[in-house]
């Protein structure tokens, strides 16, 4: 099964575009990840309908953060992007007539919805700033040998 990693592939951007200071373009994001900047385009339209990115159109324009990193959480951002599916496994059907395979559907619901919770708690304590600083110490005590933090 294929993973969903919107998530991540945003929380990357973001942390580009505090290295690349003020509007930068889909086109200059895009080649950063590997990524067609139409992609990059839909992928930041959802985190500016939630007020994390400003889209700045006309010359000198591009995509910027339209608030401190320290003031956006990982759950905001997950939020933004549709609350993908955290977890990829699930009921074989969601209203069986089995008797035991509605148990089944019980346990496993109930297990996914507790993991869920306690992943979406984290999620909201957690600050793309946060990241940030914790790939600068990497950078900083000699794991990176490149002058800005894209490998």
């Amino acid at each position: 099964m294929r993973r969903d990693s919107r998530l991540s592939v945003v929380l990357h951007l973001l942390l580009h575009m505090t290295e690349l200071e003020g509007p930068v373009t889909s086109e200059t994001l895009g080649p950063r990840l590997n990524m067609n900047p139409v992609l990059v385009r839909r992928l930041l339209g959802g985190l500016r309908n939630a007020g994390i990115v400003n889209a700045e159109k006309g010359h000198g324009g591009g995509w910027a953060l339209a608030r401190p990193l320290d003031q956006v959480t990982l759950a905001e951002v997950y939020r933004a992007l549709g609350s993908p599916t955290l977890f990829g496994i699930g009921p074989q059907r969601e209203n069986p007539r089995c008797l035991v395979e509605q148990a089944v559907n019980r346990a496993l619901g109930k297990a996914l919805s507790d993991a869920e919770a306690v992943l979406l708690a984290e999620l909201e304590l957690t600050t793309v700033a946060a990241i940030l600083h914790d790939a600068n110490q990497h950078h900083l005590h000699g794991k990176h040998k490149r002058g800005n933090l894209h490998v």
